[in-house]
């Protein structure tokens, strides 16, 4: 795993996105998204959320390291379905709405990158939890990143692309979302 490839590509699709998108296109290996991307993001934004929830307990305790495991593997489970969800949900949209031909891998990729924003922000959100207000809108320049790779990526036609970007946005920013409001869920029932 090389983190300098990791920062690199993931501050390449925030800052210019059709330049990332082009070099991820290139890639022959389309399930290489997974270990080299979005698996070490997992692990940094739960690694995030395990500190932020021990900075703002406390480190006293066992109830305090209890409680900062249980956040971190919430979003580490959501993260992780949420990846896979979003990518077998853009390769329905895509053949289902857009006329698109099912690529499993190319959705899985294309889902994997394009949680960047999501990625980031829970980083963010995991050290300074307060700042959840300011990071809610941002949610949104997923769409950006998704509107600038649904065509050399995807190859969504051009008459498909703001259908695309908006079904397939949703879903990649809902997805961990929704996954983790059933896996905490779960965890106060079964508790």
């Amino acid at each position: 795993m090389n983190y300098k490839d990791l920062f690199h590509i993931a501050f390449l699709l925030i800052s210019s996105p059709a330049r990332a998108w082009e070099e991820i296109r290139v890639v022959e290996d389309k399930r290489k998204v997974l270990m080299d991307f979005v698996y070490p993001m997992i692990g940094l934004c739960a690694l995030s959320v395990f500190i932020g929830t021990l900075w703002t307990m406390g480190w006293g305790g066992p109830e305090s390291f209890r409680r900062a495991m249980t956040e971190c593997c919430s979003v580490a489970v959501s993260l992780f379905g949420g990846c896979f969800l979003a990518g077998y949900l853009v390769d329905w949209l895509g053949v289902r709405f857009c006329g698109l031909r099912s690529d499993l891998n190319l959705a899985q990729q294309f889902a994997g990158y394009a949680l960047v924003v999501v990625f980031l922000l829970k980083i963010v959100l995991g050290i300074l939890p307060e700042l959840w207000i300011i990071a809610l809108p941002l949610y949104f320049y997923t769409l950006y990143v998704v509107w600038e790779g649904c065509m050399p990526v995807m190859r969504v036609a051009a008459e498909y692309r703001l259908r695309f970007t908006v079904i397939t946005s949703l879903a990649i920013i809902l997805c961990p979302g929704l996954i983790e409001w059933v896996f905490t869920w779960l965890l106060r029932v079964l508790n």
